[in-house]
């Protein structure tokens, strides 16, 4: 497991593709070392409902939630933010050139004996898939 979720104002829907936006973070956890691939789930969650800075509703805003497991370093997860946050800010580059946009990323573990898990992806997944 991680888990990535993305809050995003709702007047970003039509400046952003959302759906790039989960596959950079996808694409980049992927290639982590610390973040297995078979648990990598992204999701986006439009917000309707905000209000920003001076109020202008131009303003716009993408939070980034990473849960994961506890258990690893501080440096391990300090460089796995970093390399998440740098992707997407690049991918990000073209919409910051043109619009008011805040964006935050916030990275917690998540007690493991509180946190049951269950499910059949590995069982889906080619050979070669899960190698990756």
């Amino acid at each position: 497991m991680p888990h990535f979720h993305v809050e995003y104002s709702g007047n970003l829907e039509e400046r952003i593709d959302m759906d790039g936006l989960c596959e950079c973070i996808r694409s980049t956890a992927a290639g982590i070392e610390t973040f297995p691939m078979p648990g990598i789930r992204v999701r986006a969650t439009r917000v309707d409902h905000y209000a920003i800075a001076d109020g202008n509703p131009a303003h716009g805003f993408i939070d980034i939630s990473i849960r994961l497991r506890a258990g690893r370093s501080a440096d391990v997860k300090e460089d796995a933010t970093q390399r998440i946050f740098e992707a997407v800010k690049t991918y990000l580059a073209p919409v910051f050139s043109q619009h008011s946009i805040a964006l935050s990323l916030e990275m917690r573990d998540i007690d493991p004996k509180l946190s049951p898990k269950a499910g059949t992806i590995r069982d889906h997944l080619s050979a070669t898939t899960q190698e990756t």
